[in-house]
């Protein structure tokens, strides 16, 4: 007897708790049960990043408009981060989490140089940036990381890491809401995917996948994909901000040091 009544008062607990989560009306006619509430910590602010690297330099770029939904937040929320005098940050995805991020890496970053005196270089910190990421992986970061700078060997390299540290080095990537219009432009232009050069002309890239093409060639064709994203893609525009790492060469050819610069051109404000 007993066990039959717990068995018919289970029934018809489990009843209540699944007419309460499907329809809240129904659940407060039948007495009130439990109801269900949705709660979503992220919030995607839009915006795009890519980097290019070659041998002599890397470029890393974004737009800087902070969108949610048809709301324009900012026209002006820099998605770029120098992190050394050689190495770019590029972060998109919820800007609360890019922030933090950014916050955290470069405290770390400034107690590796008072602990040893030096900066950390480039695969150092791809390391660290997986490390960082992979250690929330239960509550991840909603942050898409590009990481660009020049390499030990003085070649310019990018690294990508997905929200929870899955990361490669790569010759270019993009990432955000223009990245299906933004890669396969690289892919092609920068990669020479799906291109046949004539015979005579010199390769579009080199032995180990870089990009042989001169610095301004490439400034132009960044600066082509973001104003073609800018035209089909309602969270991309106001401006774009592009970071330059270039190699110092001695006469011989070897690295002598690096330059960063800034160069920012306007987009499409509508």
């Amino acid at each position: 007897m007993t066990a039959r009544v717990l068995a018919a008062s289970s029934a018809q607990t489990s009843g209540d708790v699944a007419i309460s989560m499907g329809n809240p009306a129904a659940a407060a006619a039948a007495g009130g049960g439990p109801t269900m509430r949705r709660f979503s910590p992220y919030e995607d602010n839009g915006g795009t990043i890519l980097s290019v690297s070659s041998r002599d330099f890397v470029i890393v770029a974004s737009d800087t408009r902070q969108s949610v939904g048809y709301s324009i937040q900012s026209r002006y929320t820099p998605r770029l981060f120098p992190l050394t005098q050689s190495t770019v940050l590029a972060v998109q995805g919820f800007q609360g989490d890019a922030d933090t991020f950014v916050k955290k890496l470069r405290q770390r970053l400034e107690l590796y140089t008072h602990n040893h005196n030096k900066e950390m270089d480039l695969p150092a910190i791809a390391r660290h940036v997986q490390t960082m990421l992979y250690g929330k992986r239960f509550f991840p970061f909603y942050t898409y990381v590009i990481l660009g700078g020049i390499d030990r060997d003085g070649t310019g390299a990018v690294y990508s890491f997905d929200p929870v540290g899955s990361y490669e080095r790569e010759s270019c990537r993009a990432a955000g809401a223009a990245q299906s219009l933004v890669q396969p432009f690289l892919d092609a232009m920068v990669n020479g995917k799906n291109q046949v050069a004539p015979s005579d002309a010199e390769p579009i890239v080199d032995k180990d996948g870089r990009s042989n093409l001169p610095l301004d060639r490439v400034l132009g064709l960044v600066t082509d994909a973001f104003t073609g994203a800018t035209e089909r893609e309602i969270y991309v525009g106001d401006m774009l901000e592009m970071y330059i790492v270039q190699v110092k060469r001695d006469e011989s050819g070897k690295m002598v040091g690096t330059e960063l610069g800034v160069l920012r051109k306007a987009l499409k404000e509508d």
